[in-house]
């Protein structure tokens, strides 16, 4: 009998079941071609129906129109840090950055690397990143708006995006995208590493409008460039095809079996809901994050003292509880309840919590 435990990692994370099912049963014969796919060659026909596919579901997925376009870019989100201002920072124009934590300090670190107008025009440094600002002027004459849509470490989430009053928004969703349904219109690009809610790691998704392509200078590196990956179809150079075609089945698991972004917010509002009261009502649990920019993916949370999150974080691990730890840089607990997480395992793991806090009474 297989051993599988609750995952509750932040990533890589968790993958539904039966992705990695059909993965397993299909590994030695990509679509009955006799190769796996991690043999069959990029340039093939075979590789070229899943890569169309895979957009194309993406396209349905999130309601894109013709004026978006998919990349696949290797590197992960923290290459498109430094690729962003690169590529789509106009001559002469600041660009502007609302700084939520750790991803949107590394962000920014990148743009100021190169010598970039860089503003970030709110924060919520004063309180630990512990909520999402809201108080914040957005200039029209910047080149851009980025922002992270949801925050790992400390467990917050935009519960509504900031109105760019014209100017392109640009969201690192690395952590909460296909999440939910999302209104693709005022965003210039959206971009996600793999590695948390649509597959493993290996590469970036990034969804990029026409203007912005239109903004890219001709005179980077190839392979920094949107463009190359845009007019080749992301196969300038090999791109990661296994994580491409699992990427593929995770979209077809969201679109065929549980039924679109809509349902698949349910589920996550659901799951949520469950740690979420019980961190409510506890007279040890507390949460990290401010109630009003709670997190649906990273709920975090401490207990009374370092030493009795150790022994909760033993115990957890114990009973088939993996991946409860902090981010290293703040400490506590957190439990990542991405897409895949089952609300089963969300069961679980409230029903060990409230066990836990009996023996601390």
């Amino acid at each position: 009998m297989e051993h599988r435990v609750h995952n509750f990692y932040a990533g890589p994370a968790a993958l539904p079941r039966p992705v990695l099912e059909e993965i397993k049963e299909n590994f030695l014969s990509f679509r009955g071609s006799g190769m796996s796919i991690t043999e069959i060659s990029h340039r093939s026909d075979l590789f070229d129906e899943l890569l169309d596919d895979t957009i194309n579901r993406v396209n349905r997925l999130l309601g894109l129109n013709e004026g978006h376009h998919v990349l696949f870019i290797q590197g992960g989100a923290s290459q498109q840090f430094c690729m962003i201002p690169m590529n789509l920072a106009l001559p002469g124009k600041p660009i502007d950055y609302i700084n939520t934590g750790v991803w949107s300090t590394k962000a920014i670190k990148e743009a100021r690397i190169q010598g970039k107008d860089v503003r970030v025009i709110a924060t919520s440094e004063d309180r630990d990143f512990s909520y999402v600002p809201v108080d914040y002027t957005v200039d029209g004459d910047a080149s851009y708006l980025h922002f992270t849509s949801n925050n790992t470490i400390m467990g917050t989430q935009w519960q509504q995006y900031p109105d760019g009053k014209g100017v392109p928004l640009i969201a690192d969703m690395s952590s909460d995208f296909m999440s939910h349904p999302i209104d693709g219109t005022p965003f210039g690009m959206i971009y996600a590493g793999a590695q948390k809610n649509i597959g493993p790691s290996g590469l970036a998704m990034v969804i990029i409008r026409d203007d912005m392509l239109e903004r890219v200078p001709d005179d980077l590196p190839t392979l920094l460039k949107y463009t190359t990956f845009h007019d080749h179809k992301s196969l300038f150079n090999t791109p990661p095809t296994f994580t491409i075609y699992a990427i593929n089945l995770v979209l077809a698991w969201l679109e065929e079996t549980v039924g679109g972004l809509e349902e698949i917010e349910r589920r996550n509002r659901q799951k949520a809901s469950l740690i979420y009261e019980l961190i409510d009502n506890s007279e040890i649990y507390h949460g990290i994050a401010e109630p009003a920019s709670r997190s649906l993916m990273n709920i975090t949370f401490r207990l009374p003292d370092p030493k009795s999150e150790q022994r909760f974080l033993a115990e957890a691990q114990n009973n088939g509880f993996i991946g409860l730890k902090g981010h290293r840089a703040i400490g506590g607990c957190r439990a990542s309840i991405y897409n895949a997480v089952t609300i089963d395992s969300v069961k679980s793991l409230v029903a060990f919590m409230e066990e836990f806090e009996k023996t601390c009474s």
